[in-house]
């Protein structure tokens, strides 16, 4: 044992492991990991299956990491997983298809309080000679396509881009955590090869973009916000403050205007070096690929999606009392994940002062104030999509001095319009009808509609002209008169007609919609 300058350095029982130690005398019970069974040097052939394996102890169980001489370890199921088996108490690292880029130096480091155990493996790959993957010569060719041909005045050669070439934009301005969904989305299945096309890319991307930009950050995709806009904001320090931008969507150039009377669609705001691009009036052609151009050079991309979304009950002016909670609630035509709420134009999230609400259906939001006082007053709204609404807060004043500072029994009021002496019934109507739908086999398949009518109209489910409402198979929903039907696994037997009927005293109305099974026998 002699001393090192990051602790004391302790010999192994298995040769090749190096330990150290944090502090001089360890409390007792206490031990510094170790390598029981350290991984084994492999060489593989390229295409088969790679595995390290080790067994360490130590008291506290020390934590295991992993990493490589050249580069960093990617995890992807596809390319690399670390795993623990509690029963064999072996720490692994897999590589399933392993490729002539995964042969390197590995370190495995087991880590705690008390010191710290480390050894080297080295994984050679035999190469075989096979011709690329079609995806990944797919993913290479389109890679390419990235380059555009450029006017003498830095604007790009104007054409509508494929999803070939979108996909690559997206990418290079993309975080690391959605590369997965985006190319789920876009059919890429080559990962490990899209990953060393996008570096390359980046890399030439970086020297363009230098040439203009000295430093660029804070890049924010696509956000709607609560006034019925969008915005792209991007931090940016420009070489030469002169140098011409350029906004493009799904590859056409698209004019916008920098003084604010002017009344164009697309304007853009500089704040020092903050630029914020605005879209107004915003409808479903709005959605596309956006890309900010530097002098020819792309600097900036990002996908804005318009879902096929709106409200069925919008948001109502609430009043509370000091130091009660408010709640303000909306309905969905279509399920979403999530809405953004807005409290006084600021975006609001989960907190002790704000709760989020969504139901399991994803159709009804709801957002409470907790412990409202008058400073909590304003306008709030809820976006969806491109589609928003807003409504009051209104807090009214506790009159009572005893009750100053304490905080009211929770109680929600709702603020409803006087009735009227006159007769509002009317017969059902659709506000939202059906859509046709195709789902692959296996796979869950949501079908919904809107319906009004006074008195509440009684909903009923059809395939086929059979009534689906006492059916276990459908899981059908009527929530403040969005009427849905799921399916949780399509099989063929459920291709057909689907058909709406919603009839109350004062009429009748259906609606209907064909689903289609893909992959059925």
């Amino acid at each position: 044992m002699f001393l090192c300058d990051l602790g004391i350095r302790k010999r192994s029982k298995v040769p090749g492991v190096m330990i150290t130690q944090f502090m001089e005398e360890l409390p007792e019970g206490m031990t510094t990991p170790d390598f029981t069974r350290k991984p084994i040097a492999l060489t593989i052939q390229e295409g088969k299956l790679a595995v390290f394996k080790a067994i360490i102890v130590g008291t506290p169980t020390p934590t295991v990491t992993w990493s490589r001489a050249n580069g960093e370890i990617i995890y992807h199921p596809n390319i690399c997983l670390q795993k623990y088996d509690e029963a064999s108490r072996e720490h692994t690292i897999e590589f399933p298809k392993v490729s002539p880029e995964d042969a390197d130096t590995y370190k495995c480091f087991a880590t705690n309080e008390y010191g710290k155990a480390v050894c080297t493996v080295v994984l050679n790959v035999i190469a075989v000679g096979f011709s690329k993957t079609k995806e990944f010569q797919k993913t290479q060719a389109e890679g390419e396509k990235i380059s555009y041909s450029r006017n003498p005045d830095g604007t790009r050669e104007e054409k509508l881009m494929n999803d070939e070439e979108k996909v690559w934009e997206i990418l290079l301005s993309a975080d690391k955590k959605d590369y997965e969904r985006i190319c789920a989305e876009y059919g890429i299945t080559d990962f490990r090869g899209m990953l060393k096309k996008l570096n390359e890319m980046k890399k030439e991307r970086e020297e363009e973009i230098a040439e203009f930009v000295s430093h660029i950050s804070a890049l924010k995709p696509v956000e709607v916000t609560c006034d019925d806009y969008a915005t792209i904001e991007l931090d940016m320090d420009l070489k030469d403050p002169s140098s011409k931008i350029f906004l493009y969507k799904d590859g056409v150039m698209v004019p916008f205007c920098k003084e604010e009377g002017e009344e164009l669609k697309h304007s853009l705001k500089q704040v020092g070096k903050k630029y914020i691009f605005t879209i107004k009036k915003l409808g479903k052609e709005d959605a596309g690929l956006y890309s900010v151009d530097v002098e020819g050079v792309n600097v900036f991309s990002t996908d804005f999606k318009v879902p096929e979304v709106d409200f069925a009950v919008k948001i109502q002016e609430v009043k509370a009392e000091e130091r009660e909670d408010a709640m303000f609630q909306c309905v969905l035509t279509a399920p979403m994940n999530e809405v953004k709420w807005f409290g006084k134009s600021a975006p609001l999230t989960n907190s002790e002062k704000h709760e989020i609400i969504v139901s399991e259906d994803k159709l009804i939001h709801k957002l409470i104030v907790r412990d409202c006082l008058p400073l909590d007053s304003g306008i709030y709204a809820a976006v969806a999509g491109i589609k928003s609404c807003n409504a009051w807060l209104i807090i009214e004043a506790d009159k009572d001095p005893a009750n100053k500072g304490k905080k009211a029994a929770q109680k929600f009021t709702l603020q409803v319009p006087e009735s009227k002496p006159c007769n509002l019934q009317s017969p059902p109507r659709f506000l939202v009808p059906l859509k046709m739908h195709t789902a692959p086999q296996g796979y869950e398949c949501y079908m919904s509609c809107a319906v009004k009518g006074d008195p509440t109209p009684h909903v009923t489910w059809l395939r086929n002209n059979i009534s689906l409402n006492t059916n276990t198979n459908y899981y059908i929903s009527n929530t403040c008169g969005v009427c849905s039907l799921l399916i949780l696994r399509v099989g063929s037997k459920d291709t057909g007609e689907y058909k709406v009927v919603a009839e109350n005293p004062i009429g009748r109305v259906e609606c209907s919609t064909k689903l289609t099974v893909r992959g059925k026998s």
